[in-house]
C-alpha cells in the first residue's frame, strides 16, 4: 500500500517539477515580454519588476526542493500554496478587474483565463492529495499537516489580495508612472485618406466632425461621424487687410471662429454660412485660444509685466474686456518654456484644461478662471527638465534638447485623453516606438483610468486627437481614423 501511495506522490511531484521548470524557462527565454505582460496585469502592475524575478525564482526553487525525497513534503506545501495564489489571482482578474489582460507563462499561455482557473484548482487538489499521502507514508501527524496546508494557502491568498489592493492604490493615487493598458481597447471602425497632412481637429457638433487646415486656413472639411461622407466648406472674411500669420479655426455650435492672436483678430460666422465678420480686433494678443460662448473667450499670452505666459479672459460684453490671471500658470525657471502647454476646452460642462508640456501637471479651470485646481499626470517629472539661454534682444531659446512630457490632449466630459511622450515602467520599447500612447484620466475624481495605443501609419505618428460619446478620432499622417471603444474601456469610462 505504501508503495502505491509513494508512486502517486512521486508522480505528482514530478508533474510539478516539469510544470514549474517549463514555466520558469519559458519566462527566462522571453523575459522582456514576460515582464511587460506582468506590468500590464491589473493586479500586479505596481510590483511588476520584483514579481517578474520572484515568480521565476520561486518556481525553480520549488522544483529543486521537490527533487529531493527528504524535502519533498515542503515542496508540495509550497506548490499548493503557489497554485492557490495563482488561482485567487485569476479569480480576481475575472471578477474584479477593470479589464482582462493577455495571459502569460509557458504552458498556460495557450489557455484562456477560465481554463487557467480550472487547471489551477486541479493542481491545488492533487497537491493537497499528495501532501496527505506523503504524511501517511512517513507517519507524520496528519492534523498538523492539514493545519500547515490551510495556513500556507491562506497566507499565499492573503498576499495576492494585499498586492491587488496596494497595486490599485499605487497606480491610481501614488503616481508610480506604471501604465495600465487596455488590451486592444480601441477598435478601428473606419478611416479616410486626406489630401495632405496639415489638417487638425477644429471641433464637433452633434453629428459632424470639423477639420481645419494649417496651410489653407479659409478651407474647412466637414465629416460625418462615421467618416462615410465629407464636404468642403470655404470661409469668407469681412476684411483681408491684415497680414495673417496663423489663422486657426474653432467650432462651437452654432458658430465657427477664426482667430489669429498675432494680429490680433477674431472672426465669427454661423456653421454652413461662409460669411464671417470681425467681432474682436486689437483687444488682446494671444497664441492660444478657447471659446467659452459667442462673446467670451479664454486665451494665453505673454504678460508685459512678468514676461511669462499668462492666461486671460476676453469678454466682449464687459466694460473691461480683458482680464489677466497671472496666478494660474506657475513659473519654475523662465516662465515661458517651463510654463508651456496646451489649452483645451470642454464642450458640455464649460471646463478648461491647461496641460503643461514639460512637467506632470494639468490645471482644471472654470470659465471665469477664478476656480481652478492642479492635477498630476502619471509621469513623475514634476520640474521641467529644460535649459534655456537669453538672447541679446531679451528673448529666450532652448539651449539643449527638451525633455517633453505631454504632447497633445483632448477633453470630453470628465475625461482627459493625453498623448504622453515618455515610456513608463515595464513597457515594450518596440511597441512604444511604433505607436502613440494615450493616457486617460478622470478629472473629477483625480484618477488615472488606463492607457491605449494608437498605431503609427506609414511611420507617421499621431498629430490630432478628438473624442466623442462613442468614438475616438485620430489624425495620423494623411489618414483620419475612427475608433470605437472596446467594452472593457467603455465600462471604465462610464
Amino acid at each position: 500500500m505504501k508503495d502505491y501511495k509513494t508512486t502517486i506522490v512521486t508522480a505528482i511531484s514530478y508533474f510539478f517539477i516539469v510544470l514549474f521548470c517549463y514555466a520558469a524557462i519559458s519566462k527566462i527565454l522571453d523575459f522582456e515580454n514576460f515582464q511587460v505582460q506582468i506590468g500590464q496585469s491589473p493586479l500586479l502592475t505596481a510590483y511588476a519588476g520584483v514579481i517578474s524575478y520572484a515568480i521565476i525564482s520561486i518556481e525553480l526553487v520549488i522544483a529543486a526542493i521537490l527533487t529531493i525525497p527528504s524535502t519533498r513534503l515542503y515542496g508540495l506545501f509550497a506548490s499548493t500554496a503557489l497554485m492557490s495564489a495563482f488561482t485567487v489571482y485569476i479569480y480576481l482578474i475575472l471578477n474584479y478587474s477593470e479589464f482582462v489582460p493577455c495571459s502569460c507563462g509557458g504552458i498556460l499561455e495557450k489557455m484562456d483565463w477560465t481554463e487557467h482557473l480550472i487547471f489551477n484548482i486541479f493542481c491545488v487538489a492533487i497537491g493537497s492529495a499528495a501532501i496527505y499521502l506523503e504524511t501517511v507514508v512517513r507517519n507524520f501527524n496528519s492534523k498538523k499537516s492539514i493545519y500547515v496546508l490551510i495556513l500556507s494557502n491562506l497566507l499565499s491568498i492573503a498576499l495576492v489580495i494585499f498586492l491587488f489592493i496596494r497595486s490599485e492604490h499605487i497606480i491610481k493615487e501614488e503616481n508610480n508612472f506604471t501604465r495600465r493598458f487596455f488590451p486592444n481597447g480601441l477598435i478601428e471602425q473606419q478611416k479616410i485618406e486626406l489630401d495632405n497632412d496639415f489638417y487638425y481637429f477644429a471641433g464637433q457638433d452633434q453629428t459632424k466632425i470639423f477639420l481645419g487646415n494649417i496651410t489653407r486656413p479659409l478651407e474647412a472639411k466637414i465629416l460625418s461621424e462615421n467618416l462615410s461622407s465629407s464636404k468642403d466648406f470655404k470661409i469668407q472674411l469681412d476684411t483681408y487687410v491684415h497680414l495673417y500669420k496663423n489663422l486657426r479655426l474653432q467650432i462651437k455650435s452654432p458658430y465657427y471662429y477664426l482667430h489669429d492672436g498675432s494680429v490680433p483678430v477674431i472672426f465669427r460666422g454661423k456653421i454652413n454660412n461662409p460669411a464671417s465678420r470681425t467681432i474682436s480686433y486689437k483687444d488682446a494678443y494671444f497664441d492660444q485660444f478657447a471659446v467659452v460662448d459667442s462673446t467670451k473667450f479664454i486665451f494665453r499670452t505673454i504678460s508685459g509685466k512678468t514676461k511669462a505666459f499668462t492666461l486671460g479672459v476676453l469678454d466682449l460684453n464687459a466694460e473691461k474686456k480683458v482680464r489677466l490671471h497671472p496666478e494660474i500658470l506657475k513659473k519654475q525657471l523662465d516662465g515661458i518654456f517651463d510654463s508651456d502647454g496646451l489649452l483645451n476646452s470642454e464642450t458640455d460642462r464649460g471646463r478648461l484644461i491647461y496641460t503643461y508640456t514639460y512637467r506632470n501637471q494639468l490645471i482644471v479651470m472654470r470659465q471665469n478662471l477664478n476656480d481652478h485646481f492642479i492635477q498630476n499626470t502619471i509621469d513623475t517629472t514634476s520640474v521641467a527638465k529644460i535649459k534655456t539661454t537669453t538672447l541679446s534682444d531679451g528673448r529666450s531659446k532652448m539651449s539643449a534638447p527638451s525633455y517633453r512630457v505631454n504632447k497633445l490632449q483632448t477633453i470630453y466630459k470628465k475625461h482627459l485623453f493625453n498623448n504622453s511622450n515618455l515610456m513608463g515602467k515595464n513597457e515594450s520599447r518596440k511597441k512604444w516606438k511604433s505607436a502613440s500612447i494615450i493616457d486617460i484620466y478622470n478629472i473629477e475624481n483625480h484618477t488615472y483610468i488606463g492607457s491605449v495605443y494608437i498605431p503609427d501609419r506609414n511611420y507617421k505618428k499621431l498629430s490630432g486627437l478628438m473624442v466623442t460619446e462613442d468614438h475616438l478620432y485620430a489624425i495620423v499622417g494623411t489618414e483620419i481614423i475612427c475608433y470605437s471603444f472596446r467594452d472593457s474601456l467603455l465600462k471604465a469610462l462610464q
